[in-house]
């Protein structure tokens, strides 16, 4: 099973995405039984953010993990914009991990750049870093421009990982940010890693990926996670609320494509020759 190091942690390379769970109730349990499974299957990254159904989905993550060994978690909690101030971070940070039933994350986010300045951004969750609350830091939806004035930064060469939108579809990170990353070795965490809507539904039914897929004996959707996390630097996040999906993306992190396969993939998929624009979860 593919591993990467994220913070001072070796963690499977496949972890759980959480955005749009929790806002349905009739959907709560089961979406608790697919954390819980994706976890038995040897998932230890569980990703959430106050933005995600305004807490509904730390509070699912929080009872999801209830029984289970904290250590053997890492989970990710992003804080906004809005709250990443000296003043504010504090309450939302404090609000966060009441409602996920734990005294610490492993690693916490800046979701976006907002009006604080990134200084006092960085300045504040270093405190934090410090008083034990995270483990520590990074930030999500940063392009090159935003992490090379982040490292610039007194401290923000502490920075642990940067999230993205980034899938065999949407490849616009491989343009300038993600060689960039790879160089400097800062991890990098893959959100939407099998696409939404069409874009999804062209990966899933192309004829490449569908191809490989049967070499492997996996499914298509697999195909694509193992795609998204070929380079030992990646953690791809999936979203599921079923159980036997949760534990089919787990153990795509198993799955090793050859060259020639990635090959094939960039034909069907070509890398990006512009800048493309990032989009935010």
């Amino acid at each position: 099973m593919k591993k990467l190091l994220l913070g001072d942690r070796q963690v499977p390379a496949i972890g759980l995405g959480t955005w749009h769970m929790g806002d349905d109730q009739s959907t709560r349990a089961q979406e608790i039984k697919a954390l819980q499974a994706g976890v038995a299957a040897g998932a230890r990254v569980i990703d959430t953010a106050e933005m995600y159904g305004n807490g509904r989905s730390e509070a699912l993550v929080g009872e999801a993990i209830r029984d289970l060994n904290r250590d053997d978690l890492f989970i990710i909690d992003k804080v906004l914009p809005s709250n990443a101030s000296a003043k504010r971070m504090g309450h939302s940070l404090e609000t966060s991990l009441k409602l996920l039933g734990t005294d610490y994350v492993d690693l916490y986010l800046y979701h976006w750049r907002g009006a604080v300045p990134l200084s006092e951004t960085v300045e504040t969750l270093q405190k934090f870093q410090q008083a034990g609350k995270i483990k520590h830091w990074g930030v999500s939806n940063f392009d090159l421009p935003d992490m090379q004035e982040l490292l610039a930064l007194p401290g923000g060469d502490q920075v642990a990982a940067n999230e993205d939108l980034y899938n065999l579809s949407s490849r616009g990170v491989e343009y300038s940010l993600l060689p960039w990353q790879r160089q400097q070795q800062i991890p990098f965490i893959a959100y939407t890693p099998v696409g939404a809507g069409d874009e999804r539904g062209n990966m899933m039914t192309n004829k490449t990926v569908k191809q490989i897929a049967v070499t492997h004996n996996a499914t298509p959707w697999q195909i694509v996670l193992a795609w998204d996390i070929r380079d030992g630097n990646t953690l791809a996040i999936p979203q599921s609320g079923d159980p036997k999906h949760a534990v089919d993306n787990v153990k795509a992190a198993g799955i090793d494509l050859s060259q020639d396969e990635l090959d094939q993939l960039d034909m069907a998929f070509p890398k990006p020759t512009s800048k493309q624009p990032l989009d935010v979860r």
